[in-house]
């Protein structure tokens, strides 16, 4: 498939991630480390008290049993080095004491999390399946197309979120859709499935594009409140060489040919889904050709107004041209990672990359059979 979502561990800092695996082994360093000092030093009683920290830490990512198991270590320490430094009984008492109180308490806060995790769990494959249904993966060819799609969603918990697209092979030929409702949480959500929703019914009914857009529009607009919106851009390929772009007040697409990158700027302004009557402003069709080997982005804002730490956007267009190849997913994902690199591993919106691309088209070689015209090797019939 070529659709990727992030979420999770994707979005922390590397340095992070590549210190997950050793946060078990925390507690047996600690254990180590004191009793190094002890050792070494003769210091007595100071430190023991310090091993307590074994078995809190213990709780952040073991099982109560590893709980339990680090603190049954700490005490049997505890007492091998108090005995050793002739601690007084009432001192050493203290200690396994305290010892034991922070391992009950860190083997309840480790049940607490536990379940705590696997609710979590359950909510996230809820979310998975909503994910599938709302936004539904995107195979790697449609039509005549090569396809890449990458979303993520800045709630890495939620999954989804107020980012929406489509793309579906029609009998009028292939037809799209990238938005962005207006707001956040779960009313985005909704108001994406129903875009979603009557997107994919109309673009197999209607042989008009603007049909398409107009049933969106109307739909919208009986169950939308007065100041909510979707801003979207709407395309169609409904024959070879002609591509159809209607713009709701969205983020211009970006054109590939030739090595150059061009924003498909609409003829006219046209105000988002959702508020034409306010407005009274009506979509336009807008033409373009679109040959083999051209490649055509689809995105959201989420990609464009991201910031890094001197506040500067990314730029988009720019990343393109550096990372524009002949495999759209390759260049889907170089876009993502640049992008995360970018604002530092974490976006604070969400962000949808759509990409597009007709193979260029190879002459065919064919062996001329004897007594065959040299001039029409190669050639079809209608």
């Amino acid at each position: 498939m070529s659709q990727a979502a992030d979420h999770g561990p994707d979005h922390w800092p590397r340095q992070w991630v590549a210190a997950l695996p050793i946060l078990p082994l925390l507690p047996i360093l600690i254990v180590s480390v004191i009793v190094l000092i002890d050792v070494i030093g003769g210091s007595g009683m100071t430190w023991l008290p310090l091993l307590a920290a074994a078995p809190a830490l213990s709780a952040t990512t073991n099982a109560p049993r590893g709980v339990l198991s680090v603190g049954v270590l700490t005490a049997a320490v505890g007492a091998v080095l108090g005995i050793r430094d002739g601690a007084a009984r009432s001192d050493l008492a203290v200690v396994l004491a305290a010892l034991l109180a922070v391992t009950l308490a860190g083997c309840l806060a480790s049940a607490l999390r536990g379940r705590r995790e696997r609710v979590l769990a359950a909510v996230r494959s809820v979310a998975e399946a909503a994910q599938h249904a709302l936004l539904q993966p995107v195979p790697a060819t449609v039509g005549p197309f090569r396809v890449a799609v990458r979303y993520s969603a800045a709630a890495a918990e939620a999954r989804i979120g107020g980012d929406l697209y489509a793309l579906v092979s029609t009998p009028y030929g292939v037809r799209m859709i990238v938005g962005d409702v207006r707001g956040k949480g779960l009313p985005a959500v909704g108001t994406a499935a129903l875009v979603l929703g009557v997107f994919r019914e109309a673009a197999h009914d209607e042989p008009d594009l603007l049909a398409v857009v107009a049933r969106i529009e109307r739909s919208l607009a009986r169950n939308l409140d007065s100041d909510d919106f979707v801003t979207a851009v709407v395309a169609g390929y409904p024959r070879a060489g002609r591509m159809e772009v209607v713009n709701c007040g969205h983020a211009p697409p970006l054109l590939v040919r030739d090595g150059d990158v061009v924003p498909v700027e609409p003829d006219r302004p046209t105000p988002p889904l959702g508020l034409r009557t306010l407005s009274g402003e009506t979509p336009v069709l807008q033409v373009l050709p679109f040959a083999d080997g051209d490649q055509l982005l689809l995105y959201t804002d989420g990609v464009t107004e991201a910031r890094d730490h001197a506040r500067e956007f990314y730029p988009l267009a720019e990343g393109l041209a550096r990372h524009a190849c002949d495999e759209p997913a390759r260049t889907v994902t170089a876009l993502h990672d640049e992008l995360l690199a970018h604002v530092g591993g974490r976006l604070h919106d969400d962000a949808a990359l759509l990409l597009l691309r007709i193979p260029a088209a190879e002459a065919p070689v064919t062996a001329s059979p004897a007594g065959a015209d040299p001039d029409r090797v190669g050639t079809r019939s209608p």
